[in-house]
């Protein structure tokens, strides 16, 4: 047997007890009290290498879903964005609408048609009758003085008929001057609605817009965006009733556009605000 010398004496553990050794549980003394005791297993985690080998990286995962709502989001605000700029650049030829031509302010009423009427009836009656005293007097039936009076009448009746001589005694329109009138304003109307419907029917185009003003689906409107998707709705208005339903149409059409432009440029500050920079669009340039 080996000798020990005196400070590996003091070193060496005592016989019969537990061998500790650096980073493992203690040796068990063979044939000694701790050989029947089984050694408690370890902790995961709990001290040197193979505890820090053992952490597994879950904290990554709920990142995923994340990312890809944050996608959807983005895409379905893209679509959005792009959406929104086609109306507005299929629609902005309502901002040309000449509000006055369509309105026709200047339009004569039934009324003061109706008293024009009157005035060129008792003219014609008074012109005819005298023209017939001055021909009976030509023929003999009535005597020569009634016939040069009737004459005189006659050409004076004349005379006040030519409207450069009936403005200097009357500011009233003749029956034929309102009629022109209003055909004028009709011929004017139906060629700005022409010039608005453009090739691609205008009213059919914003009937889009419902979404933002739901007054454009109203029933008394259908009429008006079917001729239009035919692109015949400028033949069809003929009369000034048809002319006020397309303005009326035509302004609830601009408060929508209007709603429609607010929407965009709300759309287009929220992707911003959000980091979406696929999801902002620039407007087209008006045509």
């Amino acid at each position: 047997m080996v000798d020990i010398t005196e400070p590996e004496q003091e070193l060496a553990p005592p016989l019969g007890t537990a061998v500790l050794r650096p980073g493992r549980p203690a040796d068990p003394v063979a044939g000694g009290e701790g050989a029947g005791v089984e050694e408690p297993p370890q902790v995961a985690g709990t001290g040197g290498d193979d505890g820090e080998l053992a952490a597994s990286p879950e904290s990554d995962e709920p990142a995923e879903p994340e990312v890809s709502r944050q996608a959807q989001e983005e895409e379905g605000a893209a679509k959005r964005q792009r959406k929104l700029r086609l109306l507005l650049r299929q629609c902005d030829r309502v901002l040309l609408m000449d509000f006055n031509l369509l309105a026709m302010s200047s339009w004569p009423d039934n009324y003061a048609v109706a008293a024009a009427r009157r005035r060129r009836d008792l003219w014609l009656f008074s012109a005819t009758l005298t023209c017939l005293l001055f021909l009976s007097g030509m023929s003999g039936l009535v005597p020569a003085w009634v016939a040069g009076g009737g004459f005189g009448a006659f050409v004076i009746i004349l005379l006040a008929g030519v409207p450069y001589i009936r403005r200097l005694y009357s500011d009233r329109a003749s029956y034929l001057e309102l009629i022109l009138r209003r055909q004028r304003l009709m011929r004017e109307a139906r060629t700005h609605i022409a010039h608005l419907e453009g090739g691609s029917g205008l009213v059919w185009q914003c009937a889009q817009m419902r979404e933002f003003n739901p007054r454009l689906g109203a029933s008394r409107f259908k009429k008006l965006v079917s001729l239009s998707e035919r692109r015949v709705l400028s033949r069809y208005c003929v009369r000034r009733e048809h002319v006020r339903l397309y303005l009326i149409y035509m302004l609830e059409a601009e408060k929508a556009y209007r709603r429609l432009e607010q929407a965009f440029f709300d759309g287009n500050q929220a992707a911003l605000d959000a980091g979406w920079a696929s999801a902002v669009t620039v407007p087209e340039p008006r045509a």
